[in-house]
């Protein structure tokens, strides 16, 4: 028969459309269950059927909830704002807005035709300033606070893009986004207090359904050390030193004081300053977030002219100046023992600086000892175990006054301030007169001007009108903040928005959130697990401090998918001409046949492989099915067909609440084949297969729903339970059971003609598990083996063996 599977897609598209299917409200009724997949960057060159996937595997999961009965919040949006945009305004001369109009309309036109089951009536947009106000309203949150403020730092200037990097945006020393290397720069930046709640983003990791990797990747990223800060003496002033090994300070030889540090000149001799001053120039800034970019990277360093005097020994150490050392971590200078840390003692052997063995084991030429041991050399300290000697030392530098506790943490404050137009704008203003003062609240949000200048560095900065405007407080002359808030700024409370989109009176209704949140299931990629998924971690907990929210967690379950990749194993790309567009594949194939075709491939976490020759097995399939639906006898299902159908039901559940979408469709292929095998199936039996495949292929199911003769939409129906009552044999025989049926009918047959009775009476005897399937057989009674009661006048029942009834006529 012909298959328009394009033709039904649309229908059916249609009808969720009109009739508001997924569109949901809070009910006091129904238990709540909250899925969300990332929301996308709209790029202008659209969705591939990698994004697709994204977008399916959340999809399925959200179809299958609804099924169960749970008031299924599963909304969209688009993560609007970024440098993209801005690219393009100066590269093909289109203003960002309308550049990003374009795509977002794109991006909805090519999501609908994938029969995604979004509520779009929750649509938001970070780019509008309906939505972009209320991060102007977090932020002036924070700055009443103080968890928001500026201060002078060196950062990660791209001269390519003309704009500061996060540290998470600099790759091996290079631009993410263009590629350019990176340079050093001190500006006035403006920052996030996310240190504040460092202790709570880490402890709390503890407590989530999320990925153990992404958990120890997170903890890795916070990074705390117990440690002691050490008083050393530079110059006649106290300088702090953290360090998680006191056993160690009898080494020290000499001190590393980051090339990125604010203060560095300080330390920097007349003589020395024109070494120092080409040092800097050589070297390129390197991303402070990755310790195994510095791991790999060479140690470099030339001496500032400064000494640094140990508390302990008194000894006069050369300061240099490192390009291996963190300059926002611990006070930015770090205490170097080449005997005891390997990165020390190539540094030391590269600048011919005194090594010193403080601790006993095998130090040789090319490496330095990191064990434990006794130490020597050290004072009243010698001959302790370095692990005891470790709190001993603390303990004397804290009763002399030369050290204290520390807790250090690698997670640094966030930097937000963007040079670019296509951001947030930062709701303060600068007064001659009153400083740095905020935009007041009712004056929100300060809307992006449309007519500036692209091209190079801050089109803000061309906006001269824009700019100048007056002090909320004096009245007098003021400058508007050029700078535009990070991007993450905006995707960090996303989630929130979706429970309340068009409230124009505050950022959210607080009884919505707290029926709606938090995410009951979140799905994502793993690449975000220390930039967002941190992020939107510390916007919850500083919500919940405002009173906003009754919770402090976004999201109770995280899940990350796999990635899809070409035919050929790259990574899908239109820029390479690498991808499969989901409109060639609904025309070609039918978007049910897709989603089928990739359940069908692997687990969706792991990543996958286009294949024009898979699909095409899965379309064959698809088209079976429809066909049998045609065709199919309506009558009473065996016994066997409804154990197998309940056992496929109970697994198929399992499959779905776990992600194992593989197993699920393997599955349904398996009880689909044991149906076709079958002379008859009852409706009921039909319409829980159907449902069963409703998840995965929406379309079709609603289609073959319809031809059934059922009103309504197979899209809200119950999800089937199982009735275990019926699953009484095991797997292996329900799977074999319609073999063994026709192998009895035979021997039955053969049996009555060899022995001339035709209408004679049949006993059958079979093992407990499998004389079930038989009684399906018309004409016959079946009797257990054990069954006490069991009529068997020769003894037939002893000579049963498993697959092997035995037959006795009468």
């Amino acid at each position: 028969m012909e298959h328009d599977f394009l033709s039904i897609e649309r229908k059916h598209q249609e009808r969720w459309l009109k009739e508001k299917v997924f569109e949901v409200k809070e009910s006091s009724s129904k238990k709540k269950f909250y899925v969300l997949e990332m929301f996308p960057y709209p790029s202008g060159s659209g969705l591939h059927m990698g994004h697709a996937w994204n977008y399916t595997i959340g999809d399925i999961f959200a179809r299958f909830k609804i099924m169960q009965g749970f008031n299924v919040l599963h909304p969209m949006g688009y993560d609007a704002l970024g440098l993209p945009a801005e690219n393009a305004a100066i590269k093909d001369g289109i203003h960002p807005e309308k550049y990003t109009q374009e795509a977002i309309n794109n991006f909805i036109r090519q999501q609908k035709l994938l029969g995604l089951s979004y509520d779009w009536s929750r649509l938001i947009d970070t780019s509008q300033p309906e939505y972009y106000k209320w991060d102007q309203w977090i932020f002036l949150k924070m700055f009443e606070r103080g968890l928001a403020y500026r201060k002078k730092a060196s950062v990660n200037w791209c001269p390519s893009c003309q704009t500061v990097l996060a540290n998470e945006q600099v790759k091996m020393g290079r631009c993410e986004r263009c590629g350019t290397e990176v340079e050093m720069r001190f500006l006035e930046q403006w920052f996030l207090r996310i240190t504040d709640y460092a202790e709570e983003l880490l402890d709390c990791l503890d407590d989530l359904d999320w990925p153990e990797r992404t958990k120890a990747m997170q903890r890795n990223w916070i990074g705390k050390s117990v440690g002691v800060e050490i008083d050393f003496e530079v110059n006649g002033e106290k300088f702090p030193i953290f360090t998680t090994r006191p056993d160690t300070i009898f080494g020290v030889t000499f001190m590393v004081i980051s090339a990125q540090h604010p203060d560095l000149m300080k330390f920097v001799t007349d003589k020395q300053k024109p070494e120092v001053e080409k040092f800097l120039k050589k070297i390129k800034s390197v991303s402070k977030k990755s310790i195994k970019e510095l791991e790999f990277l060479e140690k470099e360093g030339v001496f500032t002219g400064s000494y640094a005097k140990n508390p302990l020994t008194g000894e006069l150490v050369p300061i240099y100046a490192g390009n291996f050392v963190v300059a926002d971590y611990g006070s930015g200078m770090v205490m170097a023992v080449p005997a005891h840390d390997q990165r020390d003692f190539e540094f030391a052997k590269k600048y011919g600086i005194k090594i010193k063995q403080v601790i006993e084991g095998p130090l040789t030429e090319k490496r330095a000892f990191t064990g434990r041991g006794k130490l020597v050399n050290s004072g009243k300290f010698s001959g302790l175990d370095s692990e005891i000697a470790k709190e001993k030392i603390k303990e004397y530098l804290i009763k002399k006054g030369l050290g204290r506790i520390k807790v250090q943490f690698k997670l640094k404050d966030w930097l937000i301030s963007r040079q670019r137009y296509w951001g947030t704008p930062i709701p303060i203003v600068y007064c001659d007169k009153c400083g740095i003062v905020p935009v007041p609240e009712d004056e929100l949000p300060v809307v992006l001007p449309k007519n500036v200048v692209f091209g190079k560095g801050n089109p803000l900065e061309s906006a001269e009108s824009w700019i100048n405007t007056k002090c909320p407080k004096c009245g007098g002359n003021a400058r508007r903040e050029t700078d535009t808030m990070d991007t993450f700024v905006n995707s960090s409370w996303y989630f929130l928005r979706y429970c309340d989109p068009k409230n124009d009176k505050e950022i959210f209704d607080k009884k919505k959130v707290s029926y709606w949140c938090p995410i009951d299931v979140y799905i994502g990629g793993a690449e975000h697990a220390c930039m967002h998924l941190i992020y939107f971690r510390f916007y919850t907990k500083f919500l919940a401090d405002l009173g906003l929210i009754n919770f402090r967690e976004p999201a109770k379950k995280l899940f990350h998918q796999g990635m899809l990749h070409a035919e050929d194993g790259q990574k899908m790309s239109k820029s390479r001409g690498v991808v499969v567009l989901p409109e060639d594949v609904s025309k070609k194939y039918g978007i049910d046949t897709a989603r089928f075709f990739l359940c069908s491939l692997a687990s969706p976490d792991k990543d996958i492989q286009w294949s024009e020759k898979g699909i095409n097995g899965s379309l064959r399939f698809i088209k079976r099915v429809f066909d049998y639906f045609s065709k199919v006898k309506i009558g009473k299902s065996s016994s066997i067909l409804e154990a197998r159908l309940n056992q496929a039901i109970d697994r198929i559940t399992g499959y779905f609440e776990n992600f194992q979408y593989r197993k699920a469709s393997i599955e349904i292929k398996e009880l689909f084949e044991f149906m076709e095998r079958e002379k008859k199936v009852s409706k009921e039996t039909l319409e829980r297969f159907l449902k069963l495949l409703t998840p995965i292929c929406p379309h079709i199911c609603e289609e073959l729903w319809e031809r059934l003769g059922n009103k309504g939409f197979i899209s809200l129906e119950k999800w089937p339970k199982a009735d275990l009552s019926k699953i009484k044999m095991k797997r292996e025989v329900i799977a074999d059971a319609q073999k063994l049926v026709a192998r009895l009918k035979k021997d039955i047959s053969n049996l009555k003609r060899l022995l001339g009775k035709e209408n004679a009476k049949v006993y059958v005897y079979a093992l407990p598990d499998e004389a079930e399937i038989y009684s399906s057989i018309e004409g016959i009674t079946v009797f257990a083996v054990n069954d006490k009661n069991k009529y068997d006048p020769e003894g037939k029942s002893k000579k049963v063996k498993p697959g092997r009834p035995a037959i006795y006529i009468e």
